[in-house]
């Protein structure tokens, strides 16, 4: 039975707890989500690795505590909410201090270093995980020497969106339990459904996933809805960074939206597949967002104010690269809506 009352759903989210068991250095970590909460992907590996932000991305760089030992990842989804990224992190942050994390970071969206950071820092893959470049907010704590955690939220026009990666290097430290209403079990990242290769857990109800719309949005459509849309016509020679000759749709139509409009702003974002080092692949990913804003000034006018160009190489895949299917779709050109009218 789902609760309307949006007041309902903000005492539900301020009753999330953290609660530590002492067991020596071996505390437990509890997380009570509302009930609206849906887990989405749950992967705990050990030993394995995780950089924590600890400042915003500047001159290049994101500062981060490069740590080892259990990494715990998991993602919520709070489907149908009007939450603000403020109102998802609070009573985190709090639950957080209470449970004895010392806060080491805290920023918002701009503040952090916007999309540098954004793309610096670990997220884990969409649909799963949604992070609205203007609008999302990160925090990372420490509770004494050995165990961080990182807290990452973002919202969509219909869903928000909880991060939470934690690194432990206690051998006998319990893994991060998480309750939500009605389930005495308490789920936990340690049971085998959580165990890599598995990175979401197979026992969720599908139908508790998102929808895809009954009708294909139109490209303006979903990057309203969205923040975001792949250019999917777009089409670069094989090897090559310069986008081939012709007239594109998609380039039609995100034209047309940004000079209605001289206050938007674009963030073409090129992504490659995983064949080859970062290094190669984030320079020919950038230099194809840069020919596709090339082409938004030379042949359709958009002012070039309205357009920035980026490039993350490998880091964000939509499908797997596994497969000559999975490599072609993560070879491509978004659009990020960099403001909203």
């Amino acid at each position: 039975m789902r609760k309307s009352s949006y007041a309902k759903l903000i005492g539900c989210c301020v009753g999330l707890g953290l609660v530590t068991g002492m067991a020596g250095q071996a505390r437990a970590l509890d997380l009570t989500l509302p009930f609206s909460a849906q887990l989405t992907t749950r992967v705990v590996t050990a030993p394995d690795s995780h950089a924590l932000a600890t400042a915003p991305f500047a001159a290049g760089r994101l500062p981060v505590l490069d740590l080892e030992g259990q990494v715990e990842r998991q993602v919520f989804r709070f489907p149908g909410q009007a939450l603000t990224t403020l109102q998802l992190l609070t009573p985190l942050r709090d639950q957080l201090g209470a449970a004895g994390y010392e806060i080491l970071f805290e920023c918002e969206a701009a503040a952090c270093g916007g999309f540098d950071f954004r793309f610096a820092t670990e997220v884990l893959p969409a649909p799963d995980m949604y992070v609205d470049l203007t609008d999302f907010r990160f925090l990372s704590a420490r509770r004494g020497p050995v165990d961080h955690i990182g807290v990452l939220v973002s919202a969509s026009a219909n869903a928000g969106f909880v991060q939470i990666i934690r690194v432990t290097a206690d051998p006998d430290a319990e893994s991060l339990r998480v309750e939500t209403p009605g389930d005495s079990s308490g789920a936990t990242a340690a049971d085998p459904l959580a165990t890599l290769p598995q990175t979401a857990d197979p026992t969720l109800d599908p139908a508790s996933r998102p929808q895809p719309a009954a009708e294909p949005l139109s490209l303006v459509e979903a990057l309203r809805q969205n923040g975001h849309v792949i250019l999917s016509d777009l089409s670069f020679p094989t090897g090559s960074s310069e986008l081939s000759e012709g007239r594109y749709a998609s380039l039609e139509e995100l034209s047309a939206f940004l000079l209605d409009d001289p206050t938007r702003r674009i963030a073409l974002v090129g992504h490659t597949d995983a064949v080859g080092g970062l290094p190669v692949n984030i320079t020919l990913s950038r230099q194809r967002a840069v020919s596709v804003r090339q082409r938004l000034i030379s042949d359709h006018a958009v002012p070039a104010d309205q357009l920035e160009a980026e490039g993350t190489g490998y880091l964000s895949p939509i499908a797997p690269n596994t497969t000559a299917e999975g490599r072609d779709a993560n070879r491509r050109v978004e659009a990020v809506l960099l403001n909203t009218d």
